[in-house]
């Protein structure tokens, strides 16, 4: 493999390797700064259902901006070879955290699966569903931040299966039970596995455990979900009370969104006195049918304690109303600014002017050769000037990589004065001459490979094909008694220019005049059998009696 990638990314080593690609540490020479890129094994890019599932994961995560989804920089194919250029996280894997530290605290926990929820929230909004969800896919940096790696399998909702073996390639510990049964993964399967993850990171464990991945497939089908509350009675009920919602059978008792589960974390800490979550089974002639409830304990309360709770609801009652109209009489916080004009500027200075504002710039660049904008400037960006976003919104951008070099059309200029314009391109001349009489010695004649108004890369090597006009040269053939006319379409058919001394009969004598050989070649300017070089402004003179 090539040490450089695009004339762009230096490949300096080897981090590691997955199922269908390896994966290198490499230079961004472009913008000064490192990046990891995922290259698809030379073998499997000529497998259509390998490549498919190559080009998934960069599509899907090209889509996606969020701060704790690794960012995907660059997709292409080069010489053959597909790659993913992507952010470099420095850290561990969650999964390396969890066997290093076993159980975390429950704030710890919290404050990491808000992370992993958020992300994946925003895949779902994206229409993208992972599909493997897992420890082992989910980075945490060195500040504790974490990141989302790895969507070689996640599908966009309305994408066809490869195969149907691809549904369930997921990891075992963590896949939904209907993915184990061969159904099309969903959001409620990402919810399910988000689940396994909060259980294991309270636990230090994974909920069920076996010896072969189809007895643990079987216990996510059949068997109870385990108590987190068993393990450590200090973590709150209403906590549990997630982890079974998120991993219930049945997917339509589980939250219906990421953003739910999000929602009823972010909540759970304040409620208190939260009972049990039970799932129980009931029969009837049909089916089995799944219902959801929550087991409350009847209390009994004497008439003066109904009494009172009744004058505090019925204060409480006024005293929202007061408020809900004090809220709706309220003017709307308007939290939204316009994007300022970043064309021409340079990445840092249009992050910058966009930070000025309560905006930011997205990393995930894109780049494109221009006809006047020089390198590193900012070409276009969305959302545009002066549309109206929300603080915080991340402008995506449109860099220079480069002017053109534009092939001119050189025919008809002189070899001396193309090779002095092309001087300070990667654009090599190869000359090769030409006799011709009708176009002067080092004129172009034609050009060949690059053709005028090409549009070329220039940092890319090229090569222009330029036929040049030279001298004739022949080897004097011998004319002397040939017919005049025979003897000039014979040397002007070499390119000679040819010119014609007509002698005069005046002051001979009879007998020489019985003797000339009218309009035949009778003296020639150049010995024959000697090389001429016709050049402008020289001709070969033939002599002959008119």
């Amino acid at each position: 493999m090539s040490n450089i990638i695009r004339n762009r990314y230096l490949v300096t080593r080897k981090l590691g390797e997955g199922g269908m690609s390896d994966v290198y540490m490499a230079t961004d020479t472009l913008l000064n700064r490192e990046v990891a890129i995922k290259i698809l094994r030379q073998e499997l890019s000529v497998d259509p259902v390998n490549l498919l599932r190559f080009q998934r994961e960069a599509n899907a995560a090209s889509k996606l901006n969020h701060p704790h989804i690794v960012e995907i920089f660059d997709v292409g194919e080069e010489d053959g070879r597909h790659y993913i250029v992507m952010e470099v996280v420095k850290g561990k894997t969650l999964k390396e955290l969890i066997q290093q530290r076993g159980a975390l605290d429950i704030k710890e926990a919290i404050f990491i699966m808000r992370q992993i929820i958020s992300a994946v929230a925003h895949a779902h909004t994206n229409n993208i569903i992972h599909r493997d969800i897992k420890p082992q896919n989910i980075l945490v940096k060195d500040d504790g931040s974490i990141k989302i790696a790895d969507f070689g399998i996640a599908m966009a909702m309305d994408a066809t299966q490869l195969t149907q073996v691809d549904s369930v390639m997921g990891s075992v510990h963590y896949m939904a039970p209907e993915c184990a049964r061969g159904e099309i993964a969903s959001i409620q399967s990402d919810v399910y596995s988000l689940g396994i993850v909060f259980y294991e990171l309270l636990s230090g464990h994974v909920p069920y455990a076996a010896e072969v991945s189809v007895q643990v497939a079987l216990k996510h089908m059949q068997e109870d979900f385990p108590s987190i509350r068993s393990f450590n009675p200090s973590i709150p009920q209403s906590i549990e009370n997630i982890i079974f919602k998120a991993t219930a059978k049945s997917k339509s008792f589980r939250f219906e969104s990421a953003n739910d589960m999000l929602i009823s974390l972010d909540e759970a800490m304040d409620r208190k006195n939260e009972k049990k979550l039970v799932f129980e089974k009931e029969v009837n002639l049909d089916s089995t049918q799944i219902y959801q409830k929550v087991e409350v304990k009847e209390s009994k309360t004497s008439w003066w304690i109904t009494l009172f709770v009744g004058i505090l609801l019925s204060g409480l009652i006024l005293f929202l109303g007061v408020e809900a109209t004090s809220w709706f009489n309220r003017e709307p916080v308007d939290n939204s600014v316009e994007v300022p004009n970043i064309v021409g500027m340079t990445f840092s200075e249009a992050r910058e002017a966009l930070e000025d504002v309560g905006l930011f710039l997205s990393t995930n660049v894109r780049y494109q050769l221009t006809d006047d904008v020089e390198f590193g400037k900012i070409i276009s960006y969305t959302p545009g000037m002066n549309a109206k976003v929300e603080k915080g919104t991340a402008i995506s951008v449109l860099i220079s990589d480069g002017i053109y070099v534009v092939v001119g059309d050189y025919v008809g200029q002189t070899i001396d004065s193309v090779q002095e314009q092309l001087a300070g391109t990667r654009i090599m001349i190869r000359v090769e001459k030409e006799q011709s009489f009708e176009v002067p010695a080092g004129t172009i004649i034609r050009q060949e490979l690059l053709m005028p108004n090409d549009k070329l890369d220039p940092r890319r090597q090229y090569e222009i094909k330029l036929v040049v006009s030279t001298f004739v040269e022949i080897i004097t053939p011998s004319l002397i008694g040939l017919p005049i006319e025979t003897a000039v379409g014979q040397l002007e058919s070499q390119g000679v220019v040819v010119s014609l001394r007509k002698l005069s009969t005046e002051g001979l004598s009879d007998e020489e005049l019985e003797n000339i050989q009218y309009n035949v070649v009778i003296g020639m300017s150049v010995e024959p059998g000697t090389l001429y070089t016709q050049i402008e402004g020289r001709s070969l003179e033939l002599t002959y009696y008119p």
